[in-house]
């Protein structure tokens, strides 16, 4: 591809580089000059013109950019048509997107006028959500490196998980004296959080705040997921929540996470359905770490104590409503 400037009598074919005025109108920037465009160049006086003239082996932006698209769709994700260069990628239905990063970052270098850009891995999306734009930033690309781009996204960089959900159950605890109406609130937050990723929460227990009591509500538990949110913190692997869960015949994966709000969740199973802690920031519909584990957990994205323990880069999250600054000591 040459860019530069060249004689109007001379540019038939070439791709105008930027828009032009001319007498009664403008030619838009990308235009292919033709006879007619080049008459009206001539006659507003113009005697040269930036402009883009191909090599026989360059491929045009449009053409490029709808190449590596292709090879960039996965199940659950579709390309939108292509425009000045450009496809956008998006998705089908409610999921987590992941992103092998290596490949994307791969794909990159190749040549500085082929790009794609894409969201965070694991991040949630909804149907119809722009995941990824595939961006050629010249008029054209040399064949070689359209080829190499395409070999370089053959292990599909980007892959959607669709939401699986199933049913979940929610056990609360409670202490004398602790209201009814926080006990309301825990539950209709946890039912809205659950609905957003295809899961639905079918019978709420409220047991005492005893490992004996919490521990018979798991063991009579027949759904998919099964949640605890205690009227009181969790504050050790041995208190009420998780000494259930080992009491009735489960283990605890992880206790604790790097990510506030959301420090006091705990991750177990009972044979091969998950258990999850709530900690108390569970009650807020604000995002926290218990959003990333469920989410993890319906779209089937194997989670372990690793897994939880790399949540620390990007885990400090915005300040919850209604609590400031509670990270700050008081001065």
């Amino acid at each position: 591809m040459k860019f530069g400037d060249i004689a109007v009598a001379n540019a038939e074919g070439a791709i105008l580089a930027h828009s032009v005025a001319v007498e009664n109108g403008r030619l838009r920037k990308g235009l292919v000059l033709g006879p007619a465009e080049i008459d009206r160049l001539k006659e507003f006086g113009m005697e040269r013109v930036v402009a883009v003239q191909l090599e026989p082996d360059d491929v045009v932006e449009d053409k490029a950019a709808e190449r590596i698209a292709k090879c960039l769709i996965a199940p659950g994700l579709s390309a939108e048509p292509v425009s000045n260069g450009r496809v956008n990628i998006i998705t089908q239905s409610p999921g987590l997107i992941r992103v092998d990063e290596t490949t994307v970052h791969g794909l990159n270098r190749i040549d500085e006028g082929l790009s794609l850009a894409t969201l965070p891995d694991l991040m949630k999306v909804d149907r119809g959500q722009l995941v990824a734009t595939v961006k050629i930033i010249p008029y054209a690309l040399p064949e070689a490196v359209l080829r190499a781009g395409e070999k370089s996204c053959q292990s599909s960089p980007i892959a959607l998980k669709p939401f699986q959900g199933g049913s979940a159950s929610l056990i609360m605890t409670r202490t004398p004296g602790f209201k009814d109406s926080l006990l309301e609130k825990g539950r209709s937050v946890v039912a809205e959080r659950l609905s957003g990723i295809g899961y639905g929460l079918g019978e709420t227990k409220i047991v005492k705040h005893e490992a004996n009591a919490v521990a018979d509500a798991l063991a009579a538990s027949k759904t998919d997921l099964t949640l605890i949110l205690g009227a009181s913190a969790t504050s050790d692997r041995s208190d009420v929540a998780p000494a259930a869960v080992v009491q009735a015949g489960g283990r605890i994966e992880r206790f604790g996470m790097p990510v506030d709000p959301g420090n006091l969740l705990f991750l177990g199973s009972i044979g091969n359905n998950p258990v999850v802690g709530l900690p108390g920031c569970a009650r807020s519909p604000a995002l926290n770490g218990v959003d990333w584990v469920l989410e993890r957990l319906s779209a089937g994205v194997p989670i372990t104590s690793n897994d939880i323990a790399a949540m620390g880069v990007g885990g400090l999250l915005k300040e919850m409503p209604g609590r400031p600054q509670p990270r700050r000591p008081k001065s």
